[in-house]
């Protein structure tokens, strides 16, 4: 059993934060704040890169590259849901924002860090990872009796 308020707990001084970071995820995928490259490029940090949920790492040029001939789906129009979102401060400018993503079939907790800038916001790095449950806090099955980090083979 999970204390899902450890997941999904957000400061009530950073409300606000939330909210305005929630509105731009899934990132790429929320045509209000953007749909071409120099939108992206904007919304990217010039060091940004990203983990992909099969856990490839991906440069900000190649995902800037990949957007431009493959322009991406609208989370809304197509049914994409978002849910337990949290945010928490890392820095005085820089937020640590987490979240479920349901794509239809495809479950994913996302993590990005988003940075407030003069400019707006500006994202430094975005990760994805497949779920195959739902189930917080607990070992999966083929784990057998501790998790891998324990185990020695």
């Amino acid at each position: 059993m999970t204390n899902h308020e450890v997941f999904t707990h957000v400061d009530p001084d950073l409300a606000a934060v939330l909210e305005e970071i929630r509105r731009r995820e899934p990132i790429f995928h929320t045509s209000e704040f953007g749909t071409t490259r120099a939108d992206f490029e904007k919304a990217t940090a010039p060091e940004y890169w990203e983990t992909s949920a099969s856990g490839r790492r991906y440069s900000r040029e190649f995902i800037l590259c990949t957007l431009e001939k493959h322009p991406p789906v609208n989370a809304a129009a197509v049914g994409w849901q978002t849910y337990d979102h949290a945010v928490r401060r890392l820095s005085p400018d820089t937020y640590l924002f987490t979240y479920t993503l349901r794509q239809i079939k495809r479950l994913t907790r996302r993590a990005t860090i988003w940075q407030s800038t003069s400019e707006g916001w500006r994202i430094l790095y975005h990760q994805g990872t497949i779920v195959s449950a739902e189930e917080d806090d607990a070992f999966p099955s083929s784990w057998l009796h501790s998790p891998p980090w324990l185990q020695t083979e």
